[in-house]
């Protein structure tokens, strides 16, 4: 059984933070032949990597002299810890920070069979090898050492993960915003396009997909106002006093959504550029393409 104080299990905590964010940086910017800050904190921590620790040595306290049911706990610890995380964070911040779809066997993206077969392994070397080196190594440094520093790193990490979590909070709601702006565009488009259909009727009226990304919705609106002026500049009496107004009213809506878009589009906060640029396998099913236009908007800022 493991014997520690709260202060003992905090900083055993922030080390497997810290090595688990060695670890993965290191992996993902050899893969991507760049340096990338992973995770979800601006710090060189990972959360998941310390709460994965902490757990495999907790689960498997009751079976410490059976390695068999060792790795049946740290199986199911792991698995339980990751479909929580997995669920919570994507029901809180709308985006998914890993992604198991492609994978066998997998719980709707979030765990998958393979991942969980791993987990039994690395709870296995986690107790019976690499937790041990690392116990030993802590035991040689002084108490009042140990305190100064967690409490240091306890501050640092509330300070940094409140940042994070408010980035991650705001980020949110720009991809609603940007959808939301998406969505507003589409239906000035299908009501532009029956104001077409009713002052030409030999026009079919053109069906909107749905499928059609932003640039070229907004190229498509664009198209059409320009139409309108330069048919009402032709013959003004085309279209009725009321028709006239309601374009114009929708050319205001139609700007104050661009306007939207430029500034959801901004992403100002050093927090918000390094969520994304350190998480470049976030995923979000319902706001995929205004993700991948943060992404963008991330990447062209830091090339400049």
């Amino acid at each position: 059984m493991y014997h520690y104080s709260i202060i003992q299990w905090l900083f055993f905590f922030y080390f497997y933070c810290f090595f688990g964010w060695i670890f993965e940086s290191s992996y993902v910017s050899l893969k991507s032949k760049k340096f990338v800050n992973r995770g979800f904190m601006r710090g060189p921590f990972l959360p998941i990597y310390g709460s994965g620790a902490i757990m495999m040595l907790v689960v498997s306290m009751p079976f410490q002299d059976n390695i068999f049911l060792t790795y049946i706990a740290g199986c199911i610890g792991a698995t339980v810890l990751e479909l929580v995380t997995g669920v919570a964070m994507e029901a809180l911040f709308k985006v998914r920070y890993w992604d198991y779809s492609n994978q066998k066997f997998n719980y709707k993206g979030h765990i998958c069979l393979s991942s969980t077969i791993a987990w039994g392994f690395l709870t296995i070397f986690m107790t019976e090898f690499l937790h041990k080196v690392v116990e030993g190594i802590v035991s040689f440094i002084p108490a009042m050492t140990i305190n100064v520093v967690t409490v240091i790193v306890t501050v640092y990490i509330i300070i940094d993960f409140t940042l994070s979590f408010k980035a991650a909070m705001d980020l949110r709601d720009i991809l609603v915003g940007l959808e939301k702006a998406k969505q507003e565009m589409e239906r000035i488009q299908k009501r532009l396009d029956v104001i077409i259909a009713v002052a030409n009727e030999e026009r079919e009226m053109r069906k909107l997909e749905n499928s059609m990304r932003i640039d070229d919705l907004m190229e498509n609106i664009e198209e059409r106002f320009g139409a309108f002026k330069e048919r009402i500049k032709i013959n003004p009496s085309e279209f009725m006093e009321d028709v006239r107004e309601e374009i114009t009213e929708l050319r205001s809506r139609y700007i104050v959504e661009k306007e939207h878009r430029l500034q959801f589009k901004g992403l100002k906060d050093v927090y918000q550029r390094a969520l994304i640029k350190g998480n470049p396998t976030m995923y979000s099913r319902r706001f995929e393409e205004a993700l991948e236009e943060l992404k963008k908007a991330a990447n062209e800022r830091r090339k400049k």
